[in-house]
């Protein structure tokens, strides 16, 4: 994606595609970054909208190298030199070029506002968690959704990533789908393999080499259930 946007040959219309998609998956990390260093709720989200059209503006994503370690790093700093550069809030508030950030539950703005035993980059490492999960969730609804198996996917969604001792009972859910235990947990099975290939997709897309995904994998997992 990132190599899609900084290609300078590429039609204009796709590294814009390209960069909205960016800005999708990745402004609730920068947004919680910017929230545990103190900003309030609207000014955390100006100057979200700042960072990610100043990216635009400056083509800093161009910048990004997979050579030079993980694109997470990568977007940390220049989110730090960001903020460490607009001294002047006028520089960085309101430029947000109509982009529409998702707005961010009470659940988590609470946990946000709760983690006073996190530094910001913790957060930050979290939310990129959290970030990347729900994409690979999301491909994986759109894959089961082309493929006339949306309902299937809703029904055993709550068990693809959880313990069995916080699952839905598999009663409930045969009485949900009106399937036999024995198709649903064949089911189970199978999208539980499908999310973790496109979990590890998601990661790959952010490292440098295809060695350092587990170890990315194993960081991330830290980060999702610390607190």
């Amino acid at each position: 994606m990132i190599l899609k946007a900084s290609d300078s040959t590429a039609a204009s219309a796709h590294a814009l595609n390209a960069l909205s998609e960016l800005c999708r998956i990745y402004w609730r990390p920068v947004y919680s970054f910017l929230r545990r260093q103190g900003y309030g709720h609207e000014d955390a989200q100006d100057l979200t909208q700042g960072f990610f059209a100043h990216l635009i503006e400056r083509r800093g994503y161009a910048r990004a190298d997979r050579e030079k370690g993980r694109f997470r790093s990568f977007l940390l700093a220049a989110l730090k030199n960001f903020i460490g550069d607009a001294r002047d809030h006028e520089h960085a508030l309101k430029r947000g070029g109509g982009m529409i950030l998702e707005k961010l539950d009470d659940k988590s703005e609470a946990e946000i506002t709760r983690a006073a035993k996190w530094q910001a980059d913790e957060v930050y490492d979290r939310e990129w968690a959290v970030s990347l999960v729900r994409q690979a969730l999301d491909r994986l609804a759109q894959e089961c959704a082309l493929a006339g198996k949306a309902e299937l996917f809703d029904c055993l969604m709550p068990r693809l990533a959880v313990t069995e001792e916080s699952a839905v009972p598999y009663e409930e859910m045969t009485r949900r789908s009106h399937l036999a235990l024995t198709t649903l947990r064949h089911e189970l099975a199978r999208l539980r393999a499908r999310y973790r290939a496109i979990l590890r997709d998601e990661v790959r897309g952010t490292v440098r080499e295809p060695g350092e995904v587990d170890e990315e994998l194993r960081y991330l997992c830290q980060a999702f259930t610390a607190g």
